[in-house]
């Protein structure tokens, strides 16, 4: 199944501020050196993919994510990462990122897990939806030979965050759920050296996938991109349900959980949206789990979309705190007093932000420091 659409990738160097550019090494894999990569490379990954069965009448159909492409040979999957030979699939992108970083780890965001310490961000090209309004669409929606991929094998990836003392792993820029493999046995290294590691994800993977990786996982933060099929249907080229069910299912294998929700104009922003959210978090998840609104602007194939009115990010923030979510945050609003942690039972603030950065922490542990009330999360 070939994707309709595949857009060049020049470089990597728009993902999110954050990915290597025109041969430039990043500081942090050693300046104008591949001191921990082997290079740069234009060979793709022949590595068996994980999750497919072979078809009677011949080809394979893919198990990783809900559309289940049907692949003949020298074909691939809808995300172009997965390729056919002779009936035995392989990802193409195994230990072959284009995009990695050292990010704050509220940039995720992830505000309940370890607020104040970093991630080694990385993805691969490739991307198994289409949102319209995708801020990294130069390589979610290229193919591995369009962009430009280092060599960094599973095993160096731990070695990279001692020697640097970053304390945590994230998949992310990307959909992770299309370098699966990859992913899995980053993690698993990351495991074995004590260091954890957060998959920053759409969501839209099949549950038995999803159940053998969450135990390499600690912490899962799901891009709920509406609350209604439609817009999956027509800006999100891909399906609610299976993404409602993933969710629920991290919430109950019990790895940390945060929800994201890019708040659209005209799309997906009416009051009640809102209220439905609020209540399928309540009903599912609990009134704990925490819920970003992320601001939207203008990108890809939504430039002509104003970005996200400020009075629309503090209504959806009202709705869902009213309706008793008791951690409601809204991003891309740097300064705003929803960017902080406040205790849902004295109204104290105990985790004070502004952008990316931490003014102060006030947290005992796990508990206010006026209230002794617990709050969630891994602190």
């Amino acid at each position: 199944m070939e994707r309709r659409i595949f857009l060049r990738c020049i470089g990597c160097g728009a993902v999110a501020m954050a990915a290597v550019n025109a041969k430039i090494w990043p500081d942090f894999l050693g300046g104008s050196g591949p001191a921990y990569a082997a290079g740069y490379t234009k060979a793709l990954s022949s590595k068996e993919a994980r999750y497919y069965k072979k078809l009677p009448e011949g080809g394979i159909e893919c198990g990783i994510c809900p559309r289940h492409c049907r692949v003949t040979d020298l074909e691939r999957g809808y995300c172009g990462t997965r390729e056919n030979h002779g009936d035995v699939y392989q990802t193409l992108v195994y230990g072959l990122p284009c995009a990695a970083n050292i990010d704050p780890i509220e940039k995720k965001p992830l505000f309940h897990f370890y607020p104040g310490t970093s991630a080694f961000s990385l993805a691969t090209a490739g991307c198994n939806v289409n949102c319209k309004f995708c801020q990294n669409w130069d390589i979610s929606q290229s193919r591995p030979e369009q962009t430009d991929n280092m060599e960094l094998a599973p095993s160096r990836v731990p070695q990279i965050c001692i020697e640097r003392n970053v304390p945590t792993i994230a998949y992310t820029y990307s959909e992770p759920t299309i370098f699966y493999e990859y992913m899995y046995d980053i993690a698993e290294a990351g495991h074995k050296n004590s260091i954890r590691s957060v998959m920053i994800t759409g969501g839209y993977i099949e549950s038995e996938p999803l159940k053998n990786l969450l135990p390499m996982l600690d912490a899962v933060k799901v891009d709920l991109k509406a609350i209604r099929p439609e817009y999956y249907k027509n800006i999100v080229n891909g399906e609610l349900k299976p993404v409602l069910d993933a969710i629920v299912q991290i919430k109950n294998s019990g790895k940390w959980l945060e929800l994201v929700y890019l708040i659209v104009p005209t799309l997906n922003d009416t009051e009640a949206e809102f209220k439905e959210l609020a209540q399928w978090i309540k009903t599912n998840l609990g009134t704990d789990t925490p819920l970003h609104f992320s601001r939207f602007y203008p990108q890809y194939l939504l430039k002509n979309l104003p970005p996200t009115p400020q009075a629309t990010l503090e209504t959806a923030h009202s709705i869902c705190k009213d309706a008793g979510l008791e951690y409601v945050y809204l991003g891309n609003l740097p300064g705003h007093p929803a960017e902080s942690t406040f205790c849902p039972q004295c109204g104290k603030i105990l985790i004070e932000r502004r952008g990316y950065k931490i003014y102060q922490n006030l947290l005992k542990g796990n508990r206010c420091y006026n209230c002794n009330h617990i709050i969630p999360g891994l602190f």
